[in-house]
């Protein structure tokens, strides 16, 4: 029992040290190894690469089933998520279905309505694409070259776009090159159509990055953000072309941002609708030789009236006095 009492006694005085001189006793074992590593680094690489070895295995065995539930749980989540794109692609492709049936129910009768009224097809559309070569812009005017001219099939009119919108028209041309006006030159004027609103107005150009739009209605609701096309009234551009969107709204003024990109132009698109509605005198066209020029087909002359040679030699007579008899 003493023993017993004793062997607790000098177990406890030795924790009780321990503890008193437990910080001392780990720096000095610090220090200890770091002297072991300067010494020997080859037999501490030794060690290091041992205890590698020997955790390595275990290591794997254990991560392997966390690796495995973690795949596992990964393919769940994307047989959920798969499943819901495929619910939400046949939704889709049943929606884009029943418009297809829809485009050609009213393709149908778009075709059956234009034989009962006997419409007109619209006239054919040709383009030329050319180069920007230079920026014609000063202080006055916007405008730019490009690089096609009458030899190309260029026609003083035609309208300039890109692929997201119009640019303006051609204004000048020469036989290789052709200079086109911008929306945004100060002696531009358009006529557009709000597609929100319906409301139809004149776009002018004002020589800064923002047109602004002049004869609207005292009544017309315009938000910022309402799209602009040509409205085709006058008859130089088709109607529904993209123009721009409504960007400001201030004291009265609409001002438009141009779909294009007016100032990084690289290619241009100059395009005849076949339209003659723009004014002879702008274009420098005159109206009867253009008349002249189309085919007899396209033109029937009346007779003209024959020369009243009859009546002259009726008159003639008259005019001449009678003579009496010679006495």
């Amino acid at each position: 029992m003493r023993q017993r009492s004793s062997a607790i006694g000098a177990t406890s005085s030795l924790k009780v040290w321990f503890q008193r001189f437990s910080f001392v006793l780990l720096t000095i074992a610090a220090f200890g190894v770091l002297l072991i590593g300067k010494a020997d680094t080859v037999m501490l690489s030794r060690l290091r690469i041992w205890v590698a070895d020997s955790v390595g295995p275990l290591i794997h065995v254990v991560s392997a089933p966390v690796e495995t539930a973690r795949d596992t749980a990964g393919e769940v989540q994307s047989y959920f998520s798969l499943k819901q794109q495929v619910e939400i692609l046949t939704r889709d492709n049943q929606a884009l279905q029943d418009w297809e049936q829809q485009a050609r129910n009213l393709r149908a009768e778009n075709e059956s309505l234009r034989a009962l009224l006997k419409m007109t097809p619209s006239p054919r559309v040709t383009f030329i694409s050319a180069p920007v070569i230079a920026d014609a812009s000063s202080g006055f005017v916007r405008g730019v070259i490009a690089l096609a001219g009458r030899e190309n099939g260029v026609v003083k009119g035609q309208a300039a776009m890109v692929g997201n919108g119009l640019v303006g028209r051609v204004q000048d041309v020469g036989e290789r090159v052709s200079r086109v006006m911008l929306l945004t030159d100060i002696n531009s004027r358009l006529p557009i159509l709000i597609e929100r609103t319906r409301d139809q107005a004149v776009l002018a150009g004002n020589n800064s990055d923002l047109p602004d739009i002049n004869y609207l209605p005292r009544d017309a609701d315009i938000k910022i953000g309402d799209h602009v096309v040509t409205s085709g009234v006058g008859g130089a551009f088709p109607p529904g072309l993209p123009v721009g969107e409504v960007a400001e709204v201030e004291d009265g003024k609409v001002y438009v941002q141009p779909f294009a990109d007016l100032g990084r132009l690289e290619f241009i698109r100059m395009v005849d609708y076949g339209l003659p509605g723009v004014l002879s005198e702008d274009l420098g066209v005159d109206a009867a030789k253009q008349q002249a020029s189309k085919p007899p087909s396209a033109a029937v002359q009346a007779p003209m009236p024959p020369k009243p040679a009859t009546t002259k030699a009726k008159l003639k007579p008259a005019e001449t006095p009678v003579e009496g008899p010679s006495e």
